[in-house]
This record gives C-alpha cells, structure tokens and sequence, in this order.
C-alpha cells in the first residue's frame, strides 16, 4: 500500500466548510429543519416520504407485499423525497423524522396519526400491525429478527464506508477502500455460508429479514449498487446470488424497486406512487 500524508487531527474538531463528495452541499454537522415546506397527504392510509435508495426500497417493497397478500390498508401513497436536494431537511419531513434519514412513514389509519422513521422500524411495525412477513413460531421470529438487526448493524459499512469511499468521496483513498472492501467481502461471506444451508434468511420462510437485506446485499451481488460486482468479485457468493434471484422473481419486489426512483432505464423509474395502476401506466 503506497503511504498516504500523514493527517494528524487537531485537538478539537471544528467544522468549517464542505469537505467534498457528491453530498458536501447539504451534510453538516447539526440536525433540524432548514427550511418551512409542508409534506403532502394523499388519500390512502399509509403515507410514505422516501427515495428508491436501498434503505427506501425495503419499505416500498414491503407495502407492495402486504398488499399482494390481500392487506388493502396497506395502500400508501408514496412522495418523492429527494436527499440530493435536501428534501430531507424540510420541517414537515422533521416532524417525521427528527434524524433527516429516508424512509419516513405516517401511518394515519387509525384515530391518531403515527410516525415511523427508520426502515428496520418500518418493517417491523408494518410487520406486526399486519401480521404477515414475520414468524410467529420462537425461534423462526427470533432468527428472522436476528438478521433483520444484521442488517442494520452492517449496511452501514456497505454503504456509508465502502459505498463512500468507493464511488462518492472526492478522491480516492486506498485504506479506506481496503478497509471497507475487505468488511463488505466479509459480511456476504456470513450471508453466504447461511444461504448455503437455507432458503431464506429465516429458513423456508420470506420475511422482512429478507426484505431488509435484499436492497443492499442483492443489490450488490446484482450489480445495481455502485458497479462494484467486479472489484469485489461476487460471482464467488453463488448462494447469496440463488437467494438474490429468487426474491427478484417476487413481483412485489419488481414493483418496490421503482418506487421513488429517479435514475436508471425510464421503465425503472415511477416517481411517486398513488395507486396500483401508476405500475400499469408506466408500462403501457
């Protein structure tokens, strides 16, 4: 490894400018809302602000589900927060979500309106106020939940690391993309050994375990996410790929996949969704 400039931190860190990548214009190091806008209301139950970003799609996905098992109050209305714009920091999408993250869900079926940030949180309330997609037998719910907080605990290091420092920072840093690939290869080792003995991620059973690490796993081994198939060579991870495939058939999952998507081949994009027929327009 070629020797980086020596960085010795100063004793206390001030934040003074942008310190560059695609999303230096609106990171800071504070929270709050940076300006009045008013989040819109659609007319289904469930009210969803996100972005087809990974942690967004899980939740499309799973309303997309729950729906095709015949939940109709799991209609939503899905609005375009754009993170690249800094939708994110409007005080109608605060109120939601005081931590300014996609995806953000008001569920405004009952009496009084509930706020669900986080997408694990999501999934799981989702899950439970449906009772679909999470085991109720012990040991199946408790290794469906085993993973769903995997997930949690490693995406971070697929996506803010390696994600980061592979394909948004400003500049290449050869440790820290080690770093990060050597984590990233580890953690589709783990998925990869489990798989080759299961399914799913909870045995024979879909759940959200598997809804919540399809986005950023499958997507990987895929090739959607950063185009770094090749660098990290996930052909070698044939379990992780059947498992990929395989949920990738579900159409639930082809219709999540688009939602709130503003990139790629225009038949993979629907901004927003309203209704079950805006997947019908986009085809025709």
């Amino acid at each position: 490894m070629s020797n980086e400039t020596q960085y010795v931190p100063e004793k206390i860190w001030v934040w003074e400018k942008p310190n560059g990548g695609e999303f230096a214009s609106i990171n800071r190091p504070t929270s709050g809302s940076r300006m009045e806008r008013e989040l819109p209301v659609g007319r289904h139950p469930m009210q969803l602000y996100s972005m087809g970003t990974p942690n967004g799609v899980k939740v499309t996905i799973m309303l997309e589900e729950l729906l095709a098992l015949g939940h109709s109050g799991a209609e939503y209305d899905a609005w375009m927060i754009n993170i690249r714009d800094g939708d994110q920091f409007g005080s109608g999408f605060v109120d939601i979500n005081p931590n300014s993250k996609i995806p953000a869900l008001m569920d405004r079926s009952g009496t009084r309106a509930i706020r669900v940030f986080e997408s694990g949180s999501i999934l799981l309330y989702l899950a439970e106020k449906f009772k679909a997609l999470l085991p109720t037998e012990v040991q199946a719910r408790t290794e469906c939940m085993n993973w769903l907080f995997w997930q949690m605990g490693s995406a971070p290091y697929l996506g803010g690391g390696f994600g980061h420092f592979y394909a948004y920072a400003p500049f290449k840093i050869e440790y820290a993309i080690d770093r990060f690939a050597m984590e990233v290869k580890r953690e589709l080792d783990v998925l990869d050994k489990h798989l080759a003995n299961n399914e799913y991620f909870s045995g024979n059973e879909y759940t959200i375990a598997d809804i919540a690490i399809f986005p950023w796993y499958g997507g990987l081994v895929k090739g959607w996410l950063y185009s770094a198939g090749e660098f990290l060579s996930v052909q070698e991870y044939a379990h992780v790929i059947r498992w990929a495939d395989k949920v990738l058939e579900r159409p639930a999952v082809q219709r999540g996949r688009i939602v709130n998507r503003s990139w790629g081949e225009p038949h993979e994009q629907l901004l927003e969704r309203h209704d079950a027929s805006d997947f019908h327009t986009k085809n025709s």
